[in-house]
């Protein structure tokens, strides 16, 4: 076995906040003896955005909140501890490196302009002799296993699904190693609260369709009630289009959107689950999706900032409009479709919306309302649990024209609530309640 190394090696969590499955965890702890871990709540994150919105609004910051805490105790049963910060990392991370005597830094790989930015200032800020080292870590497929270049990746999702099914393989899970010692150490920084965001606090609105809690052992426990206990896995496909209740999907994007959850541990639990019981279209569909989200991620790769920019990947011009007062209008629910609003309604007071809500609500707006796609990116952005950049702007710049979408569909938002939602339950539970 490698003889390990004396000094301390720095795990910086972004989006990868779990202890199983974690490559960026594994290699760090393999090759240093002593381990500390940073993660940064970066004000960046909180400030207003250039269309008006908050970058990230209330229902993320607490469903981040949450995931931290579990972090901080899932770390620490590893000997590891975790130093959470309320400042950017290039001001932070600096600090650590100084303080402990840092020399590598361990750390997921991103590749979108503001993750790449950060990281370049925090390489500025400290010692040239830093090394950092990245690790592809929230893949299905991994980018060495596709046998494609970034630049060979079709430009329809089906071209890819065949080609990785048929010739990738998805890896095993990799399992927590503990830092070899327990060792003390002072950390006075502490995890905020929502009021130290900006924020007041809230109870989970009583129709929301996503009651669950952040953090990697709320993951566990609903992907081990979906599959095993439940077995609601087994009728997914059937379901997935739903609009009320826990059960419809999975849910597992929020865990997934902030690394809460691999989504190599779903991939092998359906495994096991078909293994154990069954396996149908739905077990199947599951990792369908799985397969989405990875692909949407080779997009970004292989496309870069064209993801948002308002021609997109395909550099197609509309006649987009930015008018304030049809913006509100989608925003608060008080367009002339009542479905749209039922589900624009939904997420703003719950920060979820259905998938099939959510192509509703993005076609309506930049097909029928011919409204700048990237505002509604924006709003999604802010306030949605499951804000995932790849799979964000993919799925904007597809239903809106300038994306993967070889067809060019636009919803017909009546047709559709007519054959989701014919008895209007959805609909009527939304206009007619009382919120708060």
């Amino acid at each position: 076995m490698q003889e390990k190394q004396k000094n301390t090696g720095l795990i910086w969590f972004r989006n990868d906040l779990r202890v199983n499955d974690n490559v960026v965890l594994n290699k760090a702890t393999q090759l240093h003896k002593h381990c500390i871990a940073v993660y940064c709540f970066d004000p960046r994150h909180y400030e207003v955005n250039h269309f008006g919105f908050k970058k990230t609004e209330k229902y993320r910051t607490k469903f981040l909140i949450e995931t931290l805490e579990d972090l901080k105790k899932n770390l620490s049963d590893l000997n590891i501890e975790l130093f959470v910060y309320q400042d950017k990392p290039e001001d932070a991370i600096p600090r650590l490196v100084k303080q402990f005597n840092i020399n590598s830094i361990y750390l997921q790989k991103e590749w979108t302009q503001e993750e790449i930015e950060v990281l370049e200032q925090v390489k500025s800020s400290n010692p040239e002799d830093t090394i950092y080292k990245e690790y592809y870590n929230q893949f299905l497929f991994h980018p060495d296993d596709i046998g494609m270049a970034f630049a060979q990746i079709p430009q329809v999702f089906s071209n890819f699904r065949k080609k990785v099914e048929k010739y990738s393989i998805v890896r095993p899970v990799n399992h927590p190693e503990a830092s070899n010692t327990k060792h003390s150490i002072s950390n006075s920084t502490h995890i905020p609260t929502i009021e130290d965001l900006g924020f007041d606090n809230f109870n989970t609105h009583q129709n929301s369709s996503f009651p669950f809690k952040g953090g990697e052992n709320a993951a566990l426990n609903r992907l081990d009630d979906y599959y095993f206990q439940t077995k609601k896995i087994g009728v997914y496909k059937k379901t997935r289009n739903g609009l009320i209740g826990k059960n419809y999907s999975s849910k597992f994007s929020s865990w997934l959107a902030n690394g809460s959850i691999s989504p190599r541990t779903i991939y092998w639990q359906v495994k096991q689950f078909e293994k154990e019981y069954f396996k149908n279209q739905s077990t199947y569909w599951l990792i369908f999706e799985l397969i989405w989200r990875d692909y949407f991620k080779y997009i970004a790769l292989k496309h870069g900032n064209s993801i948002f920019k308002i021609g997109g990947i395909l550099d197609k011009e509309y006649s987009w409009k930015a008018n304030k007062k049809l913006i509100e209008s989608w925003i608060n629910g008080q367009t002339p479709s009542t479905f749209v609003n039922a589900n624009m309604l939904e997420l703003k007071h719950t920060g979820w919306m259905s998938n099939r809500g959510r192509q509703n609500v993005a076609s309506y707006f930049a097909k029928d309302l011919l409204l700048d796609w990237r505002i509604g990116a924006a709003y999604f952005e802010s306030m949605l649990i499951d804000y995932d950049v790849h799979s964000n702007y993919g799925n904007w710049m597809y239903v809106s024209g300038v994306g993967n979408d070889p067809r060019d569909r636009k919803f017909n938002v009546d047709l559709q609530a007519e054959r989701y939602d014919a008895s209007s339950t959805f609909q009527n539970m939304w206009l007619q309640t009382t919120l708060f």
